[in-house]
């Protein structure tokens, strides 16, 4: 199980270093996503993409809930006014259910990949700065060693806190 962590650095320089400097202890490049101002970073250096910047993912799961409940209830008018035997009403409902969950979890994605990530707020002024917002996902078991590493070789980066669930495809 991997937690997100997040630390704010104060410039590009600083970013490149602490990339180093995690990969040197082991952690892969695939967890490390940097967030800067648009052209701020250099190419190999690897940045946050939609997932990350954007609500898109939770924006999926409310879409998911809502359009679930909303299947279900026309579901339930499939078992109000039913087709004609029981095996179809508990398909129909079935379908409608699951019918509603992809199509409000579509929907709801569509619209909140425009929405900056809750997460990414407090942090938004400073990537405006100039400063370059690092997030890396670490196992459980590690937090505290990536954490004390960090404030004792870079006394200047700021730790912006862990993440409490990171999903698993970003």
């Amino acid at each position: 199980m991997r937690r997100r962590l997040y630390f704010m650095l104060p410039d590009v320089s600083s970013a490149r270093a602490m990339l180093d400097e995690l990969v040197a202890v082991g952690i892969e490049q695939r967890y490390m996503h940097f967030c800067a101002r648009e052209g701020l970073l250099a190419a190999d250096m690897p940045e946050a993409n939609s997932l990350q910047k954007t609500d898109l993912i939770h924006g999926a799961e409310v879409g998911m809930l809502i359009g679930g409940i909303s299947g279900l209830l026309a579901g339930g008018l499939w078992l109000i006014f039913p087709p004609e035997s029981m095996e179809m009403r508990i398909v129909a409902l079935l379908v409608s259910a699951i019918g509603g969950a992809l199509f409000g979890s579509w929907m709801s994605a569509n619209a909140a990949r425009s929405i900056p990530s809750s997460r990414l707020q407090p942090f938004l002024l400073d990537i405006d700065a100039g400063k370059v917002l690092l997030m890396v996902d670490v196992p459980f078991r590690q937090i505290s060693d990536i954490q004390q590493m960090v404030s004792k070789q870079h006394p200047e980066i700021h730790f912006g806190g862990v993440d409490p669930h990171v999903p698993v495809f970003i």
